[in-house]
């Protein structure tokens, strides 16, 4: 058999010269992370001395004040710089309009007043929605026919603010998608003296089956129904562009897009119409189901939470609430 031989013309462009070494491949890397970037968030439970491993978010747990205080000053020391809070509140603790949100004395007003003395330089952030707190599992307030009440439930929702941003919150996370929130919320900030507490806006919840590990963290599934009448459609785009732009226009600060892997295109549209910052929250069934695999052996959990986050920011978030914070940062410093 005759062989044939050409004359190869020499490649000119050659990317591959910008991976040839480590050095290289970090000189050029477009998109970084960094520890400040992520958002931890915590569950707060009653007592001291408890922490609870969550079953369904292998490696999260359930932690007493007193633990939880240890908690961030480890995660501060990785360089983290934000948390966010979310009490476990007690069966008997709750009712159908979510009574133990306004008492001033609750477990996150407690945690709020310890956290800011403890650890001043922490940007905390407090989750303003009733769920945690209802006997029905809902976010806002319920008429008698499983109605869920828009505007009644704001008022509930400003005081809830108050409250927190007196025991110390540096930024209200409003979770519940009622309309007009956010506008309440600032009247109700700037009118009680805090005109310097951020909102920071889930302008886009979607109505998602990746919130499952989370409400058994909290013991919030709903009792009844769904969310879909609140929360977001996930087949919608334009939608969240609007529900942005509403409370963009009502004074929130930041703005949250809930959840993030299922949702990259939203974080990437809303980038291009907002100079706003924007979070992106990577929620508990995006964490479950990378750690349920990992348990199986079949990947390598902090090397695809690595993966996973670079592609949240890389869509245009600012910064990522994420339960992988402590997994990812020795990747994001190597």
């Amino acid at each position: 058999m005759k062989t044939v031989t050409t004359q190869i013309e020499p490649i000119i462009q050659r990317p591959r010269r910008n991976r040839k070494s480590a050095a290289l491949r970090a000189l050029v890397q477009e998109t970084r992370l960094h520890p400040s970037q992520l958002i931890a968030p915590l569950f707060l439970l009653e007592g001291e001395g408890k922490k609870e491993e969550i079953t369904s978010m292998p490696g999260i747990y359930r932690q007493s004040l007193d633990l939880l205080l240890k908690e961030v000053e480890e995660l501060y020391a990785m360089g983290v710089r934000g948390i966010d809070l979310f009490p476990v509140i007690p069966a008997e603790k709750k009712d159908a309009v979510g009574s133990e949100a306004l008492n001033e004395n609750n477990l996150l007003c407690r945690a709020l007043i310890a956290l800011k003395k403890e650890m001043p330089e922490m940007c905390v952030m407090v989750d303003v929605a009733l769920d945690p707190y209802t006997n029905h599992g809902h976010d806002g307030l319920v008429n008698t026919e499983g109605v869920i009440l828009n505007d009644p439930t704001l008022e509930v929702l400003g005081n809830m603010s108050v409250l927190a941003a007196e025991a110390g919150a540096d930024i209200i996370a409003p979770s519940d998608m009622m309309d007009g929130r956010v506008a309440y919320i600032r009247k109700c900030l700037d009118q009680s003296g805090f005109p310097d507490v951020g909102i920071l806006s889930y302008a886009v919840k979607y109505a998602s089956a990746f919130y499952g590990p989370f409400r058994d963290a909290l013991h919030s599934a709903p009792k009844f129904g769904d969310k879909k009448t609140y929360q977001m459609d996930p087949a919608n785009s334009r939608e969240a562009l609007r529900e942005c732009a509403l409370d963009e226009a009502e004074g929130a600060d930041m703005l949250l897009i809930k959840p993030a892997l299922a949702y990259l295109d939203i974080i990437t549209k809303i980038r291009a119409h907002t100079t706003l910052p924007i979070g992106a929250y990577h929620v508990s069934g995006e964490y479950a189901m990378v750690m349920a695999a990992a348990q199986k052996g079949w990947l390598d959990a902090d090397r695809i939470f690595y993966e996973c986050l670079t592609s949240i920011k890389r869509a245009g978030a600012d910064f990522i609430f994420t339960y992988a914070a402590k997994r990812v940062i020795p990747l994001i410093k190597a």
